[in-house]
């Protein structure tokens, strides 16, 4: 954190127009590139002031970017945003969280647990153990798919590496601390209690960019470095050469580079891996950007073809931002002109979405919202269906042609049953039985 400032923009005090002129210094002086904005109170104002920013000093080319702030408050009050920023008010620490997630977003919410950020439908009717012992375990597939810049990373990011520890990654932090950034994958033996096994288990998820190996900045483990030998031995060329060379590794045939410690997935695997080595698994970064003018529920009007993010997925549909303060709801039956099963099949958390608004209730906050923009808007007055469709062949319903026909079938059978009813009493009057 290299400078922070206190602005007044919004209401009451409104210094609107020192405000632009702080964060047009503050942008120049740090070459600023990127604007992270929170995406909770008063979000959209301060996405229009970054826009007037933008508008008034065209030289600095700064980029706006709305940013999910979930969790944030639970960091900048946490023992470790204490530690980590401890020079720092609360209410700063809580926007550098946000600047951070922008750079780095997975790096940045391991510090939170996962359960303060929201995980979707029945969270706290979940036992409590079982919930975190999920959690942990994605979070910890995702860092470990991705790999860990070890000479950058956080003890929290670090623990969530496999095999190491939050004690060990204290350690590790501490040893780079003191001796400067690691040069190689071997360094990491000198860490204390970093020993044979763990350096097994969390060496190929550790990446050491500009290190003296530059099978360090990549996934190849390091007990696989002789097949990487082997390969070179057979090319003939060095290993710069090699890296990135896709005409040459696709023109080898694994089966050459099998042995009985490597098999067949393992050196199609790191093929793979030399010709884009240190990839980031992660797909290309999308935001939404919301309609101007558009800030609160009361401009929402019926018709109205928004762009947003998917923020959490339920069993019944889909809750998408579009720039309001409030979430709109696209039901399972509007997500697809086929039938939606399950409505993670068709979105997930982040998507970024067209949607078209079907109503607003401005009275009980609710905006009903569809993915298939060809929809028909509900008739004033009548009763609008979930997802805001009016036909009656919805996702997952039934057509009205069948509900007519099993209408009918049920009419015609209790017909049948009451005739059978009639027949039985007038048997047993003739038999002599009175009622």
């Amino acid at each position: 954190v290299v400078a922070t400032e206190t602005i007044y923009p919004h209401v009451p005090q409104q210094r609107w127009d020192e405000a632009l002129a702080v964060l047009g210094k503050l942008a120049a002086r740090h070459k600023v590139e990127l604007v992270a904005i929170g995406n909770g109170t008063a979000s959209r104002e301060t996405d229009k002031l970054a826009a007037e920013l933008i508008a008034k000093f065209p030289d600095l080319k700064l980029t706006k970017v709305m940013v999910s702030e979930a969790g944030a408050s639970v960091y900048s009050a946490s023992a470790y945003a204490s530690s980590e920023l401890p020079d720092l008010d609360v209410s700063i620490r809580g926007a550098v969280s946000i600047a951070r997630r922008l750079q780095d977003p997975l790096a940045e919410l391991v510090k939170i647990d996962p359960k303060s950020i929201g995980v979707g439908q029945y969270q706290h009717d979940l036992s409590e153990v079982k919930l975190s012992r999920s959690l942990d375990a994605v979070v910890e597939d995702c860092v470990n798919g991705v790999g860990v810049d070890v000479n950058t990373a956080s003890a929290p990011l670090l623990t969530r590496v496999s095999g190491i520890g939050a004690g060990l990654a204290e350690n590790i932090v501490a040893h780079r601390d003191l001796h400067g950034p690691f040069r190689s994958r071997k360094g990491l033996k000198e860490v204390p209690r970093l020993g044979a096994k763990a350096f097994e288990q969390c060496a190929g998820f550790l990446r050491i960019p500009a290190g003296d190996d530059p099978l360090d900045a990549s996934s190849v483990h390091p007990e696989a470095y002789p097949v990487v030998r082997q390969i070179l031995s057979t090319t003939g060329g060095d290993l710069s050469s090699l890296i990135g060379n896709t005409t040459a590794l696709r023109s080898l045939r694994p089966e050459q580079f099998v042995t009985e410690t490597f098999g067949l997935p393992t050196v199609t695997d790191i093929l793979a891996e030399l010709e884009k080595p240190g990839r980031d698994p992660r797909p290309a970064f999308k935001t939404a950007t919301f309609a101007d003018g558009v800030e609160k529920l009361g401009d929402l009007k019926p018709g109205m073809t928004l762009e947003g993010v998917v923020t959490n997925v339920a069993a019944f549909g889909a809750f998408v931002d579009i720039g309001v303060h409030q979430d709109g709801l696209v039901h399972v039956s509007a997500l697809s002109k086929t039938f939606v099963k399950d409505p993670r099949d068709v979105v997930k958390s982040g998507d970024v979405v067209k949607v078209k608004v079907l109503e607003v209730d401005i009275p009980r906050k609710r905006i009903s919202l569809t993915l298939r923009l060809d929809d028909e808007l509900p008739t004033p007055g009548q009763p609008s269906q979930p997802g805001g469709r009016r036909d009656n062949n919805r996702g997952g319903g039934r057509p009205q042609q069948q509900a007519r026909t099993n209408n009918n079938s049920r009419r015609d059978n209790n017909r049948t049953d009451n005739a059978a009813a009639g027949s039985m009493a007038e048997a047993l009057r003739r038999a002599g039985f009175k009622g």
